[in-house]
């Protein structure tokens, strides 16, 4: 009895051991792939939001919390646009990550969404072309704009059924927009910045809110 019960858990304690090397192996041999798949989906995404460059110059920072790179781009030494990789823990599905391109005057050349596991047919649009969140931003500074979505005031057109992931899109960009600022050195003189005291409480006044709607909100599965 003594000799089973000492097979059966030696027998366990080898199967455990192979199975944890065997997912550890899986893992090394993933782990390079899946870097440099990231990698190419971000360079991608910079030729994607930004006018022709010839260098370009990251500078990461952190904005409330959330790491930020606001990569400047340049043509025959002259500044063409800045590239900023920008996030929000506030989605349906929690955080997800955009690259946004913004003209050397600040305004929104494009998005593309680098990750998100935002809910299928809803939220997921947001990496549609022309969609209503993106349409509200193109060709537009965000200092001229009133940063929500139309439900809390704003005038960003948000996806329908999908006021969750609209909200947290707002705030990605709201980050985007101060860390480009701050790379740019000039948060307090631009209107924005006056307006609401420098480039980081752009962000923080767009969470702020956006987290009180999000409380006031129930999260329903057909109404993000």
């Amino acid at each position: 009895m003594k000799n089973t019960l000492l097979n059966m858990i030696l027998v366990l304690g080898g199967i455990s051991t192979i199975a944890s090397a065997g997912v550890g192996y899986v893992y090394r041999i993933t782990e390079e792939p899946i870097a440099a798949a990231v990698e190419a989906n971000k360079t991608a995404a910079l030729g994607d939001v930004l006018p022709d460059f010839d260098a370009i110059v990251p500078l990461e920072s952190t904005l409330d919390g959330i790491p930020v790179t606001v990569h400047t781009a340049t043509a025959g030494g002259s500044v063409v646009g800045y590239a900023v990789e920008t996030a929000t823990t506030m989605g349906f599905s929690g955080e997800f990550r955009l690259m946004v391109g913004f003209a050397p005057d600040g305004k929104v050349l494009a998005v593309k969404v680098l990750q998100h596991a935002e809910t299928p047919g809803l939220g997921s649009k947001m990496v549609d072309a022309g969609n209503p969140l993106i349409a509200s931003f193109e060709g537009r500074n965000p200092s001229d704009m009133r940063m929500a979505v139309r439900k809390d005031g704003g005038e960003v057109d948000a996806l329908t059924a999908a006021t969750i992931t609209s909200r947290a899109y707002v705030d990605a960009i709201a980050r985007a927009f101060a860390a480009m600022l701050e790379a740019r050195g000039s948060a307090l003189n631009s209107p924005f910045g006056e307006a609401l005291g420098g480039g980081e409480n752009v962000v923080l006044e767009a969470r702020e809110g956006a987290s009180e709607n999000l409380t006031n909100d129930a999260k329903q599965t057909d109404n993000e």
